[in-house]
């Protein structure tokens, strides 16, 4: 664990929490990224403009923060743009099957003690942690 960080951890984790909490008071929507996204897409959508800045700061904060130098370390990709669409897909389809994403039940479902958010975070969870254990262990990744 190289990169155990838990003071920024824990900022970082306050600040997701309070913007949650911030968006859920302002507007009376959960923080969930596919909902936001999707709303975002729907053409008839009224609320484009927190949805807007919503998505902005989540691409924006990390190029800012690179730029007054906090260094990133560049993800690792699979070597396939077919693979990388392929997994967009997936999670976009998962998102949607699942009735939101890990932002929407993780943070804020848990936060509301919602058990369906409850049950899809553990399932979330334990899929991650499958298909880790497949592609870096039994694939040899």
């Amino acid at each position: 664990m190289a990169n155990f960080t838990p003071v920024s951890a824990a900022i970082g984790g306050l600040l997701i929490g309070f913007s949650a909490v911030l968006l859920m008071l302002s507007t009376g929507r959960i923080a969930g990224i596919s909902g936001v996204f999707s709303g975002l897409l729907n053409w008839r959508s009224a609320d484009k403009g927190w949805r807007l800045a919503f998505i902005s700061g989540l691409v924006l904060a990390p190029v800012i923060a690179g730029l007054i130098g906090y260094g990133m370390t560049p993800p690792k990709l699979p070597g396939s743009w077919a693979v990388i669409v392929a997994a967009g897909l997936l999670v976009g389809f998962g998102s949607r099957l699942g009735g939101g994403c890990t932002s929407g039940h993780g943070i804020c479902g848990i936060g509301r003690l919602s058990l369906r958010s409850i049950v899809a975070t553990i399932v979330f969870m334990v899929t991650a942690v499958i298909t880790v254990a497949v592609t870096r262990h039994a694939l040899g990744g």
